[in-house]
């Protein structure tokens, strides 16, 4: 047996879970000394739950300010009135309560709050011909923690994509130094999340797992995590429907989002569903009604079987992972039953499985295609993308 090198890097961030987790938000201020801390959340939570009163319980006079203008998809108009709101108060530190959008809306304050130039400028570039370049943001940024009413995937990124209301697409904004330095999950937060809300928040997580398991060569770190990751999701998600009100399955989704995500920090990010990232940032850009998770449970089995021939393997390892994969399958066939076992798994779920559910037409399957040929996942994708009409093709096979 030979062992592959490998590097891990595991960076700080500490995790509070419970009944009254977002008490702690209190000692995780304290400990980075700040004094005007702004809550960055939606409508929805500011208005339709106590969640912005218990933080101004655990904070005290250290909460400067509430901006309540995060919206779904975090397009680059909210999050500009957000920073004014930032620099008005004078803000050294950022709670971002809410789901993946409100975290993202948060990371996106604390890069322009802190930089030089417009997002536009400071996004990753899209050279004709050449690989995508991301700047290196450079500015200090103030520290965030987040409260989360979602398990999501965004938590503990250090890209973040704003909506650029002109153009329709995604800026892609990159810096390390956003990432959180707290996370709480807290049980009444959490469940103040609809189950539709829920699992389709979770959604994309499942579909990230799925691919970094396909990856030839995992470390052990991260394969223990992803591992673990698919065991919660397999697990949780058909509960959220059948036992709404039990807090532990939210929190066991969220541990699945961290871990999905320390794996990909230790090495599990690849390209083995490039594709379907790309294709799922084109729909839900362009698609407010389809929820983030809907673009991933209708794309993400048409990717795999698209992807199939190239990486016949990995989606056979990951069936395997699955427990679907049966004796005397050839790495082929368990390739097919993998994404089938996909297919199955969000239909039980009630999420949709074709483009028409979430208003898609003809005209839209155009669209979606040519968005996503300048997407970063695209130019990952373990299967070379030669022209939009293969695109289109995938598409096709869900209308």
């Amino acid at each position: 047996m030979t062992t592959n090198d490998f590097r891990f890097v595991g960076y700080p961030v500490r995790v509070h879970a419970g009944p009254d987790a977002i008490s702690k938000l209190s000692e995780e201020v304290d400990r980075v000394r700040a004094q005007r801390v702004l809550v960055v959340c939606g409508r929805s939570v500011a208005t339709k739950t106590n969640l912005v009163d218990r933080v101004k319980e655990a904070l005290g006079d250290r909460m400067a300010g509430v901006f309540d203008g995060g919206e779904t998809g975090s397009p680059l108009t909210s999050v500009l009135a957000g920073v004014a709101v930032a620099r008005d108060l004078n803000a050294d530190g950022i709670v971002a309560l809410g789901g993946g959008s409100a975290v993202v809306t948060a990371r996106g304050i604390t890069i322009l709050l802190a930089e030089q130039g417009t997002a536009q400028e400071l996004c990753t570039q899209y050279p004709e011909g050449k690989p995508p370049v991301s700047p290196r943001l450079m500015a200090p940024k103030v520290p965030n923690f987040v409260v989360l009413t979602t398990a999501t995937t965004a938590v503990t990124r250090a890209g973040t994509a704003l909506i650029d209301p002109e153009s329709g697409h995604r800026l892609e904004l990159f810096d390390p130094k956003t990432r959180p330095a707290a996370v709480i999950w807290d049980d009444q937060a959490l469940l103040t999340a609809s189950p539709w809300l829920c699992l389709n928040a979770t959604a994309s997580c499942f579909t990230g797992v799925a691919a970094a398991l396909q990856r030839t060569g995992l470390n052990p770190l991260a394969e223990s995590d992803l591992l673990e990751a698919l065991r919660l999701l397999k697990d949780n998600l058909p509960l959220v429907n059948s036992q709404p009100g039990d807090p532990a399955v939210r929190v066991n989704l969220c541990a699945a989002a961290f871990l999905y995500n320390r794996a990909t920090d230790a090495g599990a990010g690849g390209s083995a569903l490039g594709v379907v990232t790309a294709l799922a940032h084109s729909l839900d850009t362009r698609y407010p009604e389809c929820g983030h998770g809907d673009a991933y449970s209708i794309l993400t089995a048409p990717g795999m079987r698209f992807n199939a021939e190239a990486n016949a393997v990995g989606q056979a390892r990951f069936a395997q992972a699955m427990g679907v994969r049966e004796n005397g399958m050839d790495d082929s066939q368990a390739a097919a039953v993998a994404a089938d076992a996909i297919e199955r798994l969000f239909l039980s779920l009630d999420l949709p499985v074709r483009l028409n559910q979430v208003g898609v037409t003809e005209d839209g399957i155009d669209q979606i295609a040519q968005d996503a040929m300048s997407d970063f996942g695209l130019h990952r994708n373990v299967r070379k993308i030669q022209n939009v009409a293969e695109l289109k093709g995938i598409l096709a096979t869900v209308k």
